[in-house]
């Protein structure tokens, strides 16, 4: 797990029974723990603070959920200052948690497919969704926003990580609407950071929200822009990205059917269908106060396959160029599945494509970038909206072929050279996060921040790489188990 290897090394078989041992509740809510490096050194450049957020309770009076994603959202933040770093973690407090701690038993069903106690009958025509503020977490002034898509963010206090209670960010939104959990944070291509995030109310015809904020200084959560787009189709819309002038979406081509949702036998998720041969749209939005402002959103026709997360966009004279995530198809697991016994030979894998998008001639082009199964993918956060020399994300060991994500990955857009660092055979990584050193000129000039589940020690370790190489610069080993999977942020000194 220490060094950086050749991409064509050879791949080390997994054990399923650490793979699967991820997934677990988290047993302790820690305080400010002081973390000491296992190998190596932490950079003492290294000063802010790393947030995570995922699910964390997968199990409640002996139910397991049907799908990770169903469990209920905890923060951990773990602060570096001065080559020392602390760690503190906290569920998020929200109103179906507290009910259900409380009663020791699911109360509400899940929209991966974890229904309540009781079978069909007492699921069926229960439609209420449980906001588990478990996707993503971020800063945005003085509150730190825990997110799922469906609903409202929840505001927690960015030290304690105590739960302030639901923010709809001073009248932004109506109670229960729909809130991103992948905004994206423009570096400054309109004169200052700024948060750009949407929401969907999707239906035979689906409204794309778009709206900005001030991502910093004393303005740091004002809202800047606000536009409503209306499209034909059902959306599903996880992610986007955005370039100066453009908000990108990617309308998979993804049917639903509520009928066995409302009838208790299926969750909300599991009613998507992808539709066979078809293909989704690019949904290209103006920004306000870009070249496009105040022009009608344009649409071109996608390549076949899903997409739930993009790399990066940006512009190339009159086009738009993308790096995705595709899958042959929407990724699911049935009502009779058991995700932790998932076949992943048998479920396509997520491979990264290139799409250049020809404003002037409607027309897409679609190449490939990598061969290797990857997800969780970003660049350096100075290059978002720009076109950019490197990306890391988080990839299977062996260079093809679908498995469990165990390996950190450096991939160069320019020549294809790729540096890995695997925790084969017996870790599972989630997402990294690429971290700028301080004053950094160069694209790669920092760390990449890596979680990870050890399967050896069954508790989650952190890896300090360096950005470049990709060498191993120091690693912890941390007093519990983080939620495995799901996304996180950096928050600078």
């Amino acid at each position: 797990m220490t060094v950086a290897t050749p991409a064509g090394a050879a791949s080390p078989a997994y054990d399923r029974s650490d793979w699967d041992s991820s997934f677990r509740n988290v047993s302790e809510e820690l305080t400010d723990v002081p973390l000491v490096a296992t190998r190596g050194t932490l950079p003492a450049e290294l000063n802010g603070v790393l947030y995570r957020n995922g699910p964390g309770r997968l199990e409640r009076g002996g139910h397991w959920v049907h799908h990770p994603f169903d469990g209920d959202g905890m923060i951990t933040a773990l602060r570096f200052t001065a080559g020392g770093a602390q760690l503190t973690n906290r569920f998020v407090r929200t109103e179906g948690w507290l009910a259900e701690e409380k009663a020791g038993t699911f109360l509400y069903r899940g929209v991966f497919g974890t229904p309540k106690p009781g079978g069909a009958l007492a699921n069926a025509f229960d439609l209420r969704l449980k906001n588990i503020a478990n996707t993503h977490v971020v800063r945005l002034g003085d509150q730190l926003l825990a997110l799922w898509e469906a609903s409202s963010p929840h505001a927690l206090d960015p030290l304690s990580l105590e739960t302030r209670g639901l923010s709809l960010l001073d009248g932004v939104l109506k109670p229960g609407e729909a809130f991103s959990a992948h905004p994206r944070f423009d570096p400054g291509h309109h004169g200052a950071p700024r948060m750009v995030t949407f929401g969907v109310k999707a239906g035979p015809r689906s409204t794309v929200r778009l709206m900005e904020f001030a991502a910093s200084g004393p303005e740091a959560g004002t809202l800047l822009a606000d536009s409503s787009h209306s499209f034909p189709g059902f959306a599903f819309l996880h992610d986007f990205a955005i370039t100066p002038n453009w908000a990108v979406f990617l309308q998979n081509a993804i049917d639903f059917n509520p009928l066995p949702f409302v009838l208790g036998r299926q969750g909300a998720a599991q009613c998507l269908k992808s539709r066979p041969g078809a293909r989704g749209q690019f949904w290209l939005i103006p920004r306000q106060g870009g070249a496009f402002a105040g022009q009608k959103p344009r649409l071109l026709e996608a390549p076949e396959g899903f997409v739930f997360h993009h790399l990066n966009a940006w512009e190339d004279g009159d086009a738009v160029v993308i790096d995705s995530i595709f899958y042959a198809d929407f990724p699911s697991i049935g009502p009779d599945q058991d995700y932790k016994e998932v076949d992943f030979d048998r479920i396509p894998a997520g491979l990264l494509e290139r799409c250049r998008l020809d404003l002037a001639s409607g027309t897409v082009t679609a190449t490939r970038l990598s061969e290797r199964t990857c997800e969780f993918a970003m660049v350096a956060p100075a290059r978002v909206g720009l076109e950019s020399r490197y990306g890391w994300m988080a990839v299977a060991e062996r260079e093809q072929g679908n498995d469990p994500l165990q390996a950190l990955m450096k991939l160069d857009l320019h020549s294809g050279e790729t540096r890995v660092w695997s925790a084969a055979p017996r870790g599972f990584v989630s997402e990294p996060i690429m971290v700028p050193r301080p004053g950094a000129t160069a694209e790669d000039d920092g760390w990449v921040l890596g979680l990870f589940w050890n399967g050896a020690r069954r508790a989650s370790d952190l890896v300090v790489l360096d950005a470049a190489s990709m060498q191993e610069q120091a690693l912890v080993e941390l007093p519990l188990a983080i939620p495995h999977g799901l996304h996180g942020s950096w928050v600078a000194a």
